[in-house]
């Protein structure tokens, strides 16, 4: 089986018979080369003493922080958790795994109260009780995104549940759904705050964790998780950090939990909230589409048709339109600074 360096492959170098085999990277080799790359980045471009890293219990954050500690040893790592009252229990378990796995330092900051006296949880509450009055205290709520494959629009839905368990799901209008989701992203800005405190402190560099997948497609908040001095793995398809999980040994329990946001009160997976399809067939439409691969070829590695797979192509492209602007630095109308 021959390696496929990440990003680099281009129609013209595809196989005959194309598969998720495209993926497949060599992880030992892809470590060195990030490690090698993280140490010039920090130390010689930002001149900072080691990384500071926030850790979710997930498989992105645990990989950093694994290939961080590779890079500076685990004196010069700092693991963040910063637990709310959405958050689900496991997600600070397994954040406290992964740290002693590794053998570094880890800081615990409850941001529940921060947030609350920021109005997150308030100003949330009350855009969702225009559309559910009695949405108070022992409800649970969620957004979700229609399939792409089920639908030729994107419709976002509310999902509640009363405290006696029963679930409702709501067509969002468009001051609803962005109320809620203004709301919500002050978890990441603050955890962000947090992140940079500690990193300042200790003239360390934060780490970023989004791989391809949501670094491509805008699934991150702007100054808030779309925010660090370096994206160590922003360049790997989510099916080839798994590889690297693999190979850095990043504890089984982590590699087997099912990406999820951890952002809302209801369980929530990546593909109700952001992405169309799970993981790993998004990954082999992401890189089919990167890569000028016909739809005909791509579509049985992905088992989907033609037709879904530009389903989901279109999706992809109109998340990059309408997330472009998530990139973008600070716009000047003239150059200021001498580089």
């Amino acid at each position: 089986m021959n390696s496929i360096v990440p990003g680099a492959a281009t129609a013209a170098a595809q196989p005959l018979g194309f598969s998720s085999d495209v993926l497949r990277i060599d992880a030992a080799a892809e470590t060195d080369r990030i490690v090698e790359a993280i140490r010039a980045q920090v130390l010689r471009r930002l001149r900072r003493r080691g990384a500071m890293i926030g850790l979710s219990g997930g498989i992105d954050s645990s990989v950093t922080a694994a290939l961080c500690m590779r890079a500076f040893g685990p004196d010069k790592v700092l693991a963040l958790l910063m637990p709310e009252q959405d958050s689900d229990p496991d997600s600070l378990r397994l954040g406290r795994l992964m740290a002693e796995t590794l053998g570094i330092t880890s800081v615990t900051e409850d941001i529940a109260p921060m947030l609350a006296g920021a109005g997150c949880y308030a100003r949330r509450d009350a855009f969702i009780r225009t559309l559910v009055p009695e949405f108070g205290d022992g409800w649970g709520c969620k957004v979700v995104i229609a399939n792409a494959l089920g639908s030729a629009y994107s419709i976002t839905s509310l999902v509640v549940q009363s405290p006696s368990g029963e679930q409702r799901k709501l067509r969002l209008p468009l001051d609803t759904y962005l109320g809620i989701i203004a709301a919500t992203n002050m978890k990441q800005r603050t955890r962000k705050q947090i992140e940079y405190y500690h990193a300042d402190r200790l003239n360390y560099a934060v780490a970023g964790t989004p791989n391809r997948l949501e670094y491509d497609q805008g699934f991150f908040v702007k100054n808030g998780d779309g925010a660090a001095d370096f994206k160590p793995i922003a360049h790997l398809y989510k099916s080839q950090v798994y590889q690297l999980a693999d190979h850095l040994g990043v504890p089984q329990e982590i590699r087997q939990r099912p990406p999820t946001t951890d952002t809302w009160s209801l369980p929530q997976t990546q593909e109700e909230f952001y992405f169309s399809l799970p993981y790993q067939r998004m990954d082999l439409c992401l890189y089919a589409l990167n890569a000028g691969i016909p739809a005909e070829v791509a579509a049985p590695a992905a088992g989907l048709t033609p037709d879904q797979i530009q389903r989901v192509w279109k999706d992809i492209e109109a998340k990059r339109r309408a997330t472009r602007y998530l990139h973008e630095p600070p716009l000047l109308v003239d150059e200021a600074v001498r580089r």
